[in-house]
């Protein structure tokens, strides 16, 4: 991380590793937790409230999967930052249990540039009205963008998929849209970490690296 920032001239105290611990034992993500890890991803509520109920919050716990509306009563209090808002009818819902619990929602939207019908995401043709949308919410804080492009051998290939996530958040901040910020750009995984650094990933959801291969 710190040998990407530093070929693009970006400060490496910025950007923020995310573990992705889905599928991990508590025993094995609390011996990265002692590694220095700080924020840990995971894809479904059911098994983050196990192991958040183990480990605790001495961690930052980040919803990295895809968030299903039914399940919005419950990330709201598990979750530090919920990284897959994917539609009005979510961010909705999420802001109307947060308004019960007297919390704020601390979130970025999830955008599927590849157009893969596998993947989640708003298209980035939605994205503004989406925006708009969730701009007078009280209780929901849109703070940037997350994206997960197709797997490519190549890293390199990623690149044009990160670049256009950077120039999407550019567009909406050059809209001076009030009550949105786009601070962070949530984007490379384990084997493109490094390109997605290069250009201006502020979160990297990085598994497979840290924890080796799953088995499911």
């Amino acid at each position: 991380m710190d040998k990407a920032a530093g070929r693009a001239g970006h400060d490496p105290r910025k950007i923020k590793l995310v573990a992705v611990s889905k599928t991990i034992e508590s025993a094995r993500i609390q011996e990265a937790i002692e590694a220095g890890v700080t924020i840990l991803g995971e894809n479904y509520v059911q098994e983050a409230r196990k192991k958040i109920a183990e480990i605790g919050h001495g961690v930052q716990w980040h919803m990295i999967g895809h968030l299903q509306k039914n399940k919005a009563r419950h990330a709201i209090t598990l979750f530090d930052y919920i990284h897959s808002i994917d539609g009005i009818p979510l961010a909705q819902e999420l802001d109307r249990r947060a308004a019960q619990k007297g919390i704020r929602v601390r979130a970025l939207v999830e955008v599927n540039l590849s157009g893969e019908a596998a993947k989640f995401g708003i298209s980035s043709e939605a994205v503004m009205d989406l925006i708009y949308h969730v701009a007078p919410l009280k209780h929901i804080s849109i703070e940037g963008l997350m994206t997960m492009p197709p797997y490519f051998d190549e890293p390199e290939k990623a690149r044009p998929y990160f670049i256009r996530l950077r120039e999407l958040r550019d567009r909406i901040e050059k809209e001076g849209i009030e009550g949105i910020r786009m601070d962070e750009l949530s984007m490379g995984m384990s084997g493109d970490f490094g390109v997605a650094i290069e250009e201006g990933a502020t979160m990297v959801r990085v598994g497979t690296a840290i924890f080796g291969e799953r088995s499911y």
